[in-house]
C-alpha cells in the first residue's frame, strides 16, 4: 500500500540536550595540548615556587605577604593570589574562553556544528559552561597547589593580617579560601569578555588577547589617582579589594562592591556575547567578525555599565578623591604598630602587654606638610607614640610610608634601632626579622569610623 503526501509525516528535528553539548564541547577543550599543559602548570607549578621560596633566604618583601613566607605556610597561596591577579589569571581566561568560538571560524565547522546541535543557544551555552568549567579547574589548581606547597614546606602557623593581628591557622585558612572565591568574580568577568571578543571578532587574534588587554588596561589606571568611586567600579578591583580580609574587623565593603560590580560585568558581556551569535550570519563562509555591530552591541553597552557604576558607588559610599586621607593613615598605622609591638615582646620574652595599655598613636604629614594631607605616595612620615605600664617616659618611633593608590602601606623603621631597627628575633619556626622594621597595612577607602 502506497501512502499519500497527506498520510506523511516529517519527524521534527530533535534538538541536541545542553549536556551532550557540554560534553562535547569539554572533551573539545581538553582534548587541546595547551589546555592540558595548563591544568599540569596550575596544580604543579605554584606548589614547587611557593615551597622553594619559602625555603630561600630572600623574601619577596615588595609582595603582599611575602615577607611571612617563612612564617607560616598560609602565605604562600596569597602571594600566589597576587600574582594570579595580576598576570596570570587574565592569561589563562584569554587562553580558555578568548578562543573557544573563533576556533569554529577558523577551522570552518560552524556548518557542521550547527546541523549537529540545530541550536545556535544550546550551542553557546554548551561552550559558555566548557569554558567555565575549564577555568574553575584551573583557579582550584592554583589555590590548592599553592597551599600545600606552603604548608609542607613552613607548616600549618598562624598569619600575621594587614593590620598586624594573628589569625589563627584555622581562621587563616578560612579568609584564605574567602580571598581565592572572591577573586572569581573578576575572573568570570574577563571571561566573559573574552567569550564577548571570540564572538564578535571572528577569526582574528585580537578576541584571544582581549582579556589580558582590558586587565593591563585596568591594572594601569588603578595605578592613577583616581577617585574611589571610579577605581571601585573597574571590575579588576576586586583582584585588589580581597586585602581587606585580612584585618580586623574586615574591610568588607569595597569588597563586595567590587565583586558585585565584576558579576554585572559577567552577566552583561555573556548576554551581548550571546545576541552577537544568534544574530550572526552562519551561511557566509567569508564572515569575519561583527565589525561596526561589535562596537554597538559590545563596547558601548560596557562603557555604559561603567558609567552608572561610578555614579552609584559615587552615590553610595561616604568617601570622596582617593580615599586615603591623614586621619586614616594615622589609625591605621598606630592599629598595626600596635599589634605588632606584642608580637615583637613575645618574640623577646618581655612582660605581656595589651592594646589597650599601648595606647598607640601616629602622626602623620605628607611632604612635609607641604602639599595636601592625603592621596598616595612615598612621602609620607610618620612618628608612633605609646605608653608602657610602669614607665613614664612615652615611647616613639619613626616610620617612612610608602602608600599606593589602592590604600596599601609598607612602613619602614627610621629609629630607634632598637625598636624599629634590623636585628633577628629568635621563634619557634626560627630566626626572624624584627616584626616592627618593616611591615604592610591597608588604609580602608570607605572607612565611616
Amino acid at each position: 500500500m502506497t501512502a499519500t503526501a497527506a498520510q506523511v509525516r516529517v519527524a521534527p528535528a530533535r534538538l541536541v540536550p545542553v549536556s551532550r553539548g557540554y560534553r562535547f564541547e569539554l572533551v573539545k577543550l581538553v582534548s587541546q595540548w595547551r589546555i592540558r599543559l595548563l591544568v599540569l602548570a596550575c596544580w604543579i607549578a605554584p606548589a614547587l615556587f611557593v615551597a622553594g621560596v619559602s625555603q630561600q633566604s630572600t623574601l619577596p618583601s615588595d609582595t603582599l605577604f611575602g615577607r611571612w613566607m617563612h612564617a607560616t605556610g598560609w602565605a604562600g597561596p596569597l602571594v600566589i593570589l597576587g600574582f594570579a591577579g595580576t598576570w596570570a589569571l587574565p592569561l589563562l581566561t584569554s587562553v580558555v574562553a578568548g578562543d573557544v568560538f573563533a576556533a569554529e571560524d577558523r577551522l570552518g565547522t560552524w556548518r557542521h556544528l550547527l546541523v549537529a546541535v540545530r541550536s545556535p543557544t544550546r550551542i553557546f551555552v554548551a561552550k559558555v559552561l566548557a569554558s567555565l568549567t575549564v577555568i574553575l579547574l584551573l583557579v582550584a589548581g592554583l589555590a590548592v597547589s599553592s597551599a600545600v606547597g606552603g604548608l609542607l614546606a613552613v607548616g600549618n602557623q598562624p598569619l600575621v593580617g594587614l593590620d598586624g593581628h594573628q589569625l589563627a591557622p584555622g581562621d587563616a585558612a578560612f579568609h584564605v579560601l574567602l580571598a581565592w572565591v572572591a577573586v572569581l568574580a573578576p575572573t568570570l568577568a574577563l571571561a566573559a569578555i573574552g567569550l564577548l571578543g571570540s564572538v564578535a571578532l571572528g577569526r582574528s587574534p585580537m578576541g584571544l588577547l582581549l582579556p589580558p588587554i582590558v586587565a593591563l588596561a585596568m591594572s594601569v589606571a588603578q595605578m592613577l589617582p583616581l577617585p574611589v568611586s571610579v577605581r571601585l567600579a573597574l571590575p579588576t578591583y576586586a583582584f585588589i579589594s580581597w586585602n581587606g580580609l585580612f584585618t580586623s574587623p574586615s574591610q568588607l565593603a569595597p569588597l563586595l562592591i567590587a565583586v558585585a560590580v565584576s558579576l554585572a560585568w559577567a552577566v552583561l558581556a555573556t548576554v551581548l556575547a550571546h545576541v552577537l551569535l544568534v544574530r550572526r550570519d552562519f551561511t557566509n563562509p567569508a564572515y569575519d567578525g561583527s565589525g561596526r555591530r561589535a562596537i554597538t552591541l559590545g563596547v558601548l553597552p560596557l562603557a555604559l555599565l561603567t558609567a552608572v557604576t561610578v555614579g552609584a558607588v559615587a552615590v553610595a559610599t561616604p568617601s570622596t578623591g582617593s580615599g586615603i586621607e591623614q586621619d586614616k593613615v594615622q589609625k591605621s598605622l598606630a592599629t598595626v604598630f600596635g599589634h605588632l609591638y606584642r608580637l615583637q615582646t613575645r618574640q623577646l620574652h618581655r612582660p605581656a602587654v595589651t592594646e589597650a595599655q599601648l595606647r598607640a598613636t601616629a602622626a602623620c604629614t605628607k611632604s612635609d606638610g607641604q602639599a595636601a594631607q592625603e592621596g598616595a605616595g612615598n612621602d609620607w612620615r610618620c612618628v608612633v607614640s605609646w605608653h608602657l605600664p610602669g614607665v613614664a617616659v612615652t615611647g616613639t618611633a619613626i616610620y617612612q610610608l610608602d602608600i599606593t593608590s589602592d590604600g596599601r602601606f609598607v612602613a619602614d623603621g627610621d629609629g630607634p634601632k632598637e625598636v624599629n631597627g634590623y636585628f633577628l628575633a629568635r621563634t619557634s619556626t626560627g630566626d626572624a626579622p624584627n616584626p616592627l622594621w618593616q611591615f604592610d597595612g591597608n588604609v580602608d577607602l570607605l572607612d565611616t569610623h
